[in-house]
């Protein structure tokens, strides 16, 4: 709460709501706030501190925020948060352990975890804990820091909650009560304890797909387990207490009811109309239709309003890499780690293919389609489909690397970006192959790859994006951040402009005309930009916190 208002923190998204519950406020990553995933939320001081992964920290007094950007990037991504009595702001990150805000400076606060990858943080008073991804959790109380490793049932801790003192001390497989820092119980065994919060009776315990747990803590109640709440669809992200009565973030705000077992949704936050916001593989199709492929949650297929939308998703159509249409739009092929997918316009799966069918492997990288077959890459090297059946082409028969992650084609010829380097092929044969040993070229992980005129453009892991012309010769330019890395396959163009997709970096942009670049940010829920779709005048970006659509004069 602040001034009055309740704030909900969404991924992409703060949400400010009025006592009547209404939606007032709304501050979107990319918009109203710098690009990036919202995280964590705490209050310190008279303001809120939102910790993200990515664009620092932001306080906000209600009116205006403030931004946290340290100058070294790798202090921008931020994974716990808590304000101490005193107005200082702890802060837990992936890789430095726990820092300090004062207001004015940034430092290390112990510098015993300043390697640690901090999952939780958790202050009472004068007494503070604090959870690691693998190495359990410490306690800090007067002056004294105190390793718990040996009383946890698992070194990962997910959650951590303090109350009546006693601390709880969440992990995968259940949770330990700590009182003056020594183990006095089990509690929840066999839960996946995502988050937490008790009271002098109860620990409420939100899993992961289980509901809420509510286990009795005070003697006088009788022990056990109350049965996990059914109404929770989604992961129980926080429970928390508000006026002395507990609520819980699970997709919805819900409100528990005083014995602490039965849950009432009272918000319904605002969402969009897509299945997640990890987006791996975009494509546009001829008819207008959005095919969207999901890091680890299949494959979405929407209407070009986005008001309709199809989900797809099994134990093939689960993690997505790529997504392709055939000439004409007869088929559309969805490339992932389980086999390639092959659905036909009335987008009905009509087959999977993997090593059964003759693929070198079933995890699949990316496709092109040709007249009479397809070429296919996977991590084994090409699969190359057509009247006669399906060959193979790997380092054996002069590929330069097995691993293939990009194609790309021009006629006859085929494009293999690999990570050991790129090879043309020319009817179905290596012509000529690429490294940073034989040529000018800057790296050898090619990730993605376009055609422009008589020119390869092909983006790599961390050279940025150089072109290869048609003498053979690798250039670079001069205008593009240097160590750029280019995401796999989150390339597209259109008649005036190459978009490219970066790790961290937003969405660069090529104008074919004046062969220049400029980069664009403004607009972006997250600067890990992971596939771009390109048509009917609008630029399609897929980022790790949602999707975006620009039109492409806006973008240009």
């Amino acid at each position: 709460m602040l001034h009055g208002r309740l704030y909900l923190c969404a991924p992409d998204a703060l949400y400010g709501y009025d006592s009547s519950g209404a939606l007032v406020e709304t501050y979107r990553a990319g918009r109203e706030l710098p690009p990036g995933e919202l995280v964590a939320v705490g209050q310190s001081g008279g303001n809120l501190y939102i910790a993200t992964r990515g664009a620092g920290v932001l306080a906000f007094d209600g009116a205006h925020f403030r931004r946290l950007l340290p100058a070294d990037s790798h202090l921008r991504n931020f994974t716990a948060i808590a304000g101490l009595s005193d107005g200082r702001t702890l802060l837990g990150t992936g890789d430095r352990g726990v820092l300090v805000w004062d207001g004015k400076t940034l430092r290390d606060f112990l510098p015993a975890l300043k390697s640690d990858h901090i999952t939780a943080l958790a202050y009472a008073g004068s007494d503070l804990w604090i959870g690691t991804l693998a190495n359990g959790a410490w306690r800090l109380h007067a002056g004294q820091l105190d390793h718990v490793l040996a009383d946890l049932p698992d070194p990962h801790v997910l959650s951590i909650a303090l109350a009546a003192g006693a601390a709880y001390v969440g992990t995968p497989v259940g949770v330990s009560e700590f009182r003056d820092g020594k183990k006095t119980r089990a509690l929840a065994e066999g839960y996946f304890a995502r988050s937490l919060e008790a009271d002098a009776d109860t620990l409420a315990v939100g899993t992961e797909d289980e509901g809420i747990v509510t286990v009795p803590l005070a003697p006088a109640l009788r022990p056990g387990q109350a049965a996990a709440a059914q109404e929770f669809k989604t992961s129980v992200e926080r429970i928390f207490r508000l006026d002395g009565v507990r609520y819980a973030l699970a997709g919805s705000l819900y409100k528990a009811d005083a014995a602490g077992t039965k849950w009432t949704r009272v918000l319904e936050p605002a969402r969009g109309t897509l299945s997640d916001r990890n987006v791996a593989a975009l494509a546009l199709a001829h008819d207008g239709r959005l095919w969207v492929g999901y890091f680890d949650r299949g494959l979405d297929v929407a209407a070009g309003s986005l008001d309709e939308v199809r989900h797809f998703e099994d134990e093939t159509l689960f993690c997505v890499n790529r997504i392709v249409e055939e000439p004409g739009g007869a088929r559309t092929a969805v490339a992932t780690a389980n086999g390639l997918a092959l659905f036909d316009a009335s987008l009905t799966l009509r087959q999977v293919m993997g090593r059964k069918d003759g693929l070198l492997a079933d995890h699949v990288t990316d496709v092109v389609f040709r007249k009479g077959g397809m070429v296919v890459a996977t991590p084994a090297g090409l699969s190359i489909s057509g009247a006669g059946g399906i060959r193979s082409l790997y380092v054996l028969q002069g590929l330069v690397n097995n691993h293939v992650y990009a194609l790309a084609a021009a006629g006859d010829r085929i494009a293999a970006g690999t990570l050991g380097g790129l090879s043309l092929l020319g009817n179905d044969a290596v012509e000529a192959n690429y490294t940073t040993a034989n040529s000018g070229l800057r790296h050898n992980w090619i990730s993605a790859l376009a055609r422009i005129g008589d020119d390869w453009f092909a983006g790599t892991y961390g050279a940025g994006v150089m072109r290869l012309d048609a003498s053979g010769r690798w250039s670079e330019f001069s205008d593009l951040k240097r160590g750029l890395e280019v995401n796999p396959n989150a390339m597209a163009q259109t008649a005036d402009s190459l978009y490219v997709g970066s790790l961290g970096d937003g969405l660069w942009v090529y104008s074919k005309a004046t062969a220049r670049w400029h980069n664009v940010a403004a607009g972006l829920p997250s600067l890990n930009v992971t596939a771009i779709a390109t048509g009917n005048g609008y630029v399609y970006a897929g980022t790790d916190n949602g999707l975006v659509r620009f039109r492409e004069e806006a973008v240009r």
